[in-house]
């Protein structure tokens, strides 16, 4: 029995057909997505703009990093500065036992216990050049200076003769800061006397008597 032998030269020539059109269907989608005009070499203009904006992103970056460092090295500073805030703040009251208790030393009692008394008084020296070597200082206001918000509390006020209104006349306790930062105001009493205006009034007494002498 002959063999048929079936040709299929029309059927592959349908099929390249088919896959020339769909060939050519992507070059054109490609070249629609991409135009020759974005695929050309950029301008000179162009290359500058592209630098100038490379050169300010990389600027911006360079001031921020600056900026991060300066901000990390001035923390670091504070929190060795600053860090023992609390603990320094709990020892004030250590301080303030110390100095009372020095306070009530009577010259019989010191010569008594010289040695407990010297003692004391040493540690409370050394008490004070710790603070030192941690940046915490004293605030040590005098009777007869200005009355600061900033660094005194007024624990009352008086009117005291011969003082300024405003002026400090008892210092209770001291105050203390670290570094700039106020750890304790120092507790004060203040002056609320009005001596000041006792010359206006003299004054004005003054020309009330000038006046009725010349009338007489």
């Amino acid at each position: 029995m002959q063999d048929i032998k079936s040709d299929n030269s029309d059927e592959n020539i349908i099929d390249e057909k088919f896959l020339d059109s769909d060939l050519d269907s992507k070059i054109e989608e490609v070249i629609n997505e991409h135009p020759l005009s974005e695929l050309s070499e950029p301008t000179y203009d162009e290359l500058l703009e592209e630098r100038d904006t490379l050169k300010d992103r990389l600027m911006r970056s360079l001031a921020d990093l600056e900026n991060l460092r300066k901000r990390s090295d001035r923390d670091r500073k504070d929190a060795e500065l600053y860090g023992g805030t609390k603990l320094a703040r709990d020892l004030l009251s250590v301080f303030d036992n110390m100095s009372r208790a020095l306070d009530n030393i009577d010259d019989d009692l010191r010569e008594k216990a010289s040695a407990l008394v010297e003692g004391l008084e040493l540690t409370q020296r050394e008490l004070l050049s710790i603070f030192l070597r941690h940046k915490i200082d004293q605030i040590e206001p005098k009777e007869g200076e200005k009355f600061d918000p900033k660094y005194h509390q007024a624990m009352f006020e008086a009117p005291i003769a011969g003082t300024e209104k405003g002026s400090i006349i008892q210092v209770m306790t001291k105050g203390f800061k670290i570094g700039d930062r106020l750890l304790r105001a120092s507790q004060v009493g203040v002056s609320s006397n009005t001596d000041l205006i006792k010359p206006i009034f003299e004054k004005s007494t003054n020309m009330e008597d000038k006046i009725s002498t010349s009338e007489e």
